[in-house]
């Protein structure tokens, strides 16, 4: 299955998904639906104990719910209990709450979303344009950010051609990348930035960004037209692309006198959030 994990907002609050894109379909935290429409202070042990009833009444939509790993609060991947559209539909039933039936529609919204997104991909793009543009990212950057996203794209599908495996594959020939072209570690490059579990495309310079692409770009290339099967080859491939990219930077570099890799991240140089703005200035 492959997943495409994303936060999505309720009124404000969390609600953490998965896209299928072999069932074409949305799964839901059953956690976090029970967070927003309980705002219990313990979502984890409100679930159990409507779990434990559903099933000794035979509950029949509890029983086929599954568990899909998503992000914890503390950062890590742990299994969670998930519900697609219609078996949340069901569940909510049990659930006495006034948002019942509010919840129920934004559900319905998020599902038609992610269906015209499939018709049209052009409003992915739009929406990930809108959402960078109201993060305050110049146009210019935006429009690189963007063309990098299609370029890791046509990357991870080589790989998937190539037999490279989702999760630990994909992050280690990642890490390649980066290391041949910035002769950092990802690691090392969002400990130079400052970054703990911010995104590190998300932080980098124009330049900075440009590089990237070329070295993921460099590599898919060069996959494609050797046909590396799994793991092992597809790792060389990826150190050599990503070589390409690297003596592009060191050229650069002597031509302008100082390193191109930037400890600068977005916090330094976006402008503040409009709430920010608005708070008095301290005396201090």
């Amino acid at each position: 299955m492959t997943q495409k994990h994303q936060i999505q907002l309720f009124e404000e609050k969390r609600v953490r998904t998965v896209w299928d894109d072999q069932e074409e379909k949305w799964y839901f935290s059953i956690v976090d639906v029970c967070c927003v429409l309980t705002e219990s202070k313990d979502a984890q042990a409100y679930w159990r104990k409507l779990k434990q009833r559903l099933k000794a009444e035979g509950n029949e939509t509890v029983t086929n719910c599954h568990g899909l790993k998503m992000r914890a609060a503390d950062g890590r991947m742990r299994l969670t209990d998930v519900a697609d559209t219609e078996q949340l539909f069901r569940l909510i039933q049990s659930i006495p709450s006034p948002k019942a039936e509010h919840f129920k529609q934004w559900m319905a919204s998020v599902a038609a979303h992610r269906l015209d997104q499939m018709q049209d991909p052009e409003l992915d793009f739009e929406q990930a344009y809108a959402d960078y543009r109201r993060l305050g990212y110049s146009d210019k950057w935006i429009n690189q950010r963007l063309r990098s996203i299609e370029v890791r794209k046509e990357l991870t599908d080589e790989w998937n051609r190539s037999g490279v495996t989702e999760g630990q594959q994909y992050a280690t020939l990642t890490d390649i990348i980066t290391q041949g072209w910035s002769d950092k570690t990802t690691r090392q490059y969002k400990h130079y930035k400052g970054l703990k579990k911010e995104n590190l495309r998300d932080n980098m310079t124009n330049i900075e960004l440009a590089l990237n692409t070329l070295a993921e770009a460099s590599v898919t290339e060069i996959s494609k037209s050797r046909g590396p099967k799994g793991f092992r080859q597809s790792a060389a491939v990826a150190r050599e692309g990503s070589q390409i990219a690297g003596d592009a930077r060191k050229q650069l570099e002597q031509r302008v006198g100082h390193s191109v890799i930037s400890p600068a991240k977005a916090a330094d140089y976006l402008p503040p959030a409009e709430d920010e703005r608005k708070l008095p200035k301290s005396d201090d």
